[in-house]
């Protein structure tokens, strides 16, 4: 199993924003030096949270600050986007970072983001097949491109001058284009389903209870066997919320806590989530209320802390529930103590993945 990073992110509202952003940006290049594999960065408009507003203008700040990581969106909202911008920006940050890039699409979550852009009402599943699809027509195609949509029409005929460049749009390094990466929130996704039929791997959220976790990967094989492909675990990645100490009251300190940074995360979820009545996903019984879905339980359910011994068990025991996977990506968090998050991050590569995959080993090899 990989060790990645994924980061939305969201901070207390009342954080230093100049601040915040370069916490952000030291989480990624420490990432970067600790061997972790991928780092992904969420975008969001609206929202003094969940603070980064154009992902890749996020990852082009540290393309050349980093040296093996591969970098992805997570992710860009399309219907907030013109495809031809989508297109030519991911298209030059692909070339900034030489291939280590990672395309992550969604129709984007965030309510406030999609009132601003005047979309709130729209058919956003819509909007984000077309998108995507002229964006891939783009890349695959020439000018004057021509492409003609319910939500947007394309073409560079009337000014096209093609001697001296005027008219064309990048093409990325990657041919024939960055791999595509999904974001998956909803249990038994059928979007998920479809995206895998179209070649696309998945993300599963962090924000999620094991056992809706687990309902994604047979979604994808569905996916992929409609495609005529053979499903590959290591195609999955899964993001979790993990803090790891070197002792396990300090993890429960700071990764447990109603008012530490991973509980002021999921308070965060919860208020948004419950304004528009959709608490489901955090529940792992549709039986429980959403009264009773309270800070520490979101806590239980879906964040890991502890010791690395402690946390080691308890990935090994979630993998057990949702079953194998390629990647796990560590979720960033608010650094409200800078030396224990760092710390985290640092237990996380150079003790919990390795003890983690020699467990993984030894039961393959006992199977």
């Amino acid at each position: 199993m990989k060790l990645g990073f994924f980061t939305m992110p969201i901070h207390p509202v009342e954080r230093n924003y100049t601040q915040t952003l370069k916490e952000d940006r030291e989480a990624v290049l420490l990432a970067d030096r600790l061997g972790y594999c991928e780092a992904y960065i969420g975008e969001h408009i609206t929202d003094s949270c969940e603070t980064i507003p154009s992902c890749l203008t996020f990852i082009a700040s540290v393309a050349h600050d980093t040296r093996q990581i591969r970098l992805g969106s997570g992710t860009v909202n399309l219907p907030n986007n013109h495809p031809v911008q989508v297109a030519s920006h991911v298209a030059m940050v692909d070339h900034m970072l030489e291939g280590r890039f990672i395309f992550g699409i969604g129709p984007g979550g965030l309510r406030s983001d999609m009132e601003v852009c005047g979309n709130l009402d729209a058919d956003r599943n819509a909007m984000f097949v077309e998108s995507i699809d002229q964006i891939l027509a783009i890349w695959a195609g020439d000018a004057p491109y021509n492409l003609k949509g319910q939500f947007w029409n394309i073409s560079t005929e009337r000014t096209l001058i093609r001697e001296v460049g005027q008219g064309l749009i990048l093409k990325p390094y990657q041919k024939p284009h960055p791999p595509i990466v999904v974001t998956v929130v909803v249990p038994h996704s059928k979007g998920l389903m479809a995206a895998a039929a179209r070649g696309w791997q998945p993300i599963t959220a962090n924000f999620l209870p094991p056992v809706w976790a687990a309902t994604h990967w047979p979604m994808h094989v569905k996916g992929c066997a409609q495609a005529g492909r053979r499903a590959d675990p290591a195609d999955w990645r899964v993001c979790r919320s993990i803090f790891v100490a070197d002792d396990d009251a300090a993890a429960r300190r700071y990764g447990k806590s109603v008012n530490g940074p991973y509980g002021k995360y999921f308070l965060n979820l919860r208020t948004k989530r419950l304004s528009r009545g959709a608490a489901d996903v955090f529940k792992h019984d549709l039986a429980v209320t959403d009264e009773a879905v309270t800070i520490d339980y979101m806590l239980e359910h879906m964040a890991i802390a502890g010791s690395v011994n402690s946390v080691v068990d308890q990935l090994l025991a979630f993998r057990e529930t949702v079953g194998d996977f390629g990647t796990l990506l560590y979720c960033g968090h608010d650094w409200a103590d800078p030396q224990l998050a760092r710390r985290s991050m640092e237990l996380m590569a150079e003790q919990v993945m390795p003890a983690v995959n020699a467990a993984i080993g030894s039961s393959s090899r006992a199977a």
